[in-house]
């Protein structure tokens, strides 16, 4: 007898390692959208920030004025960033494009120096960039500001689009997340239905029966997420090496709430196929527990 409870005992085990390592597997695909999902706004913002804004001086404007003219501009709250390119950067730039001897057909450098700034994410629209436009025109320093409205009116629909498909693919990610962890969790626990019918002809009430499986269900859902938790760490490390430039997109700030999220998700859904398993099998008759 002892031998049958052993094995009976083995089996539940691997049964339930088997359902914790299916949960966790899934949990891992959750917490992957849920990074996306919580640094979509980080990978707008890095695209928007990266694009370049060249504002063109006058050629009688010394260096001493165009880097004064920068430093003022640096205060303005829609400027990221900037950079001042001197007439011999920039002839050294076009060299390197269009070769060493297209200058020679000139007599003066045709190359004017130049402050090439990024602005902050929100002003990055086709609206924003004429106000900013507007406002740096105002300068006596400035002959021209260059942009590519083509450019910005592209990269905001392309962006828009990703985040509608990236919203859709998470939905129904949660979606088979939530069927596979199902099926997964009503298999475990369809497989002791003839031990719950056992505490129901004893006396059991639905609560009483229901209870241990939930406490079950917390503690499976919690191993699972910390399973999967580690996982997606591993595999944020492995990134990290191999792809360093990712985490300049990536705010690793939010890894905690997507840490929270895989853990609640895992709990929840845990506990509501449970809940609705054992209140199922809590009502079948004892002819179809064998079906």
């Amino acid at each position: 007898m002892s031998g049958e409870n052993r094995i009976i005992g083995r089996r539940l085990v691997n049964a339930y390692l088997s359902s914790v390592i299916s949960i966790s597997l899934v949990l891992l695909l959750v917490g992957v959208a849920s990074l996306l999902l919580v640094n979509a706004r980080s990978v707008s913002d890095y695209f928007k920030e990266n694009m370049q804004v060249s504002v063109l001086l006058k050629p009688e404007v010394s260096e001493v004025d165009a880097l004064s003219f920068r430093k003022k501009i640096d205060g303005m709250p829609f400027i990221r960033n900037s950079v001042y390119i001197s007439k011999e950067q920039g002839a050294q730039e076009m060299e390197s494009m269009l070769g060493e001897d297209f200058l020679d057909v000139f007599e003066t450098s045709p190359i004017p120096a130049s402050v090439d700034i990024t602005l902050m994410a929100d002003y990055v629209s086709s609206d924003s960039l004429e106000v900013v436009k507007a406002r740096l025109s105002r300068f006596r320093e400035v002959d021209e500001v260059v942009y590519q409205p083509s450019l910005v009116d592209a990269l905001n629909a392309n962006l828009s689009r990703i985040s509608v498909v990236l919203a859709v693919f998470i939905a129904l990610l949660l979606f088979i997340s939530f069927v596979l962890i199902n099926n997964t969790v009503r298999l475990n626990v369809y497989a002791r239905r003839f031990t719950i019918h056992t505490m129901r002809l004893v006396g059991a009430t639905r609560s009483f029966i229901r209870w241990p499986f939930i406490v079950q269900a917390v503690f499976q859902g919690i191993f699972s997420a910390m399973v999967a938790i580690i996982m997606l760490l591993a595999i944020l490390f492995f990134i990290r090496n191999e792809f360093a430039q990712l985490f300049e997109i990536f705010r690793l700030d939010l890894l905690l709430v997507v840490m929270g999220i895989v853990v609640v998700t895992g709990v929840l859904i845990c506990v509501a196929s449970t809940w609705f398993v054992v209140n199922k099998l809590v009502s079948l008759k004892k002819d179809e527990l064998y079906f």
